[in-house]
């Protein structure tokens, strides 16, 4: 049986967790941040959790993470 391919953008937007789970980084946080107010940017620098339903999903694009 031959290796799988990992698929690459996977590997930059998600870490997997101690505990299985995967780390993200949050959206829209890129430009257009002056119609955003300060607790809001502030809230988008810090990464979050991947949802539950998305986790099987990302999951087959990361077979060795």
């Amino acid at each position: 049986m031959p290796k799988m391919k990992t698929n690459r953008a996977a590997t930059k937007r998600f870490k997997r967790t101690k505990d299985g789970d995967f780390k993200r980084q949050k959206a829209f946080n890129r430009h257009l941040k002056t119609c955003k107010s300060a607790k809001r940017r502030r809230n988008l620098r810090h990464a979050t959790m991947l949802d539950r339903t998305e986790k099987a999903r990302v999951r087959r694009l990361l077979p060795y993470a």
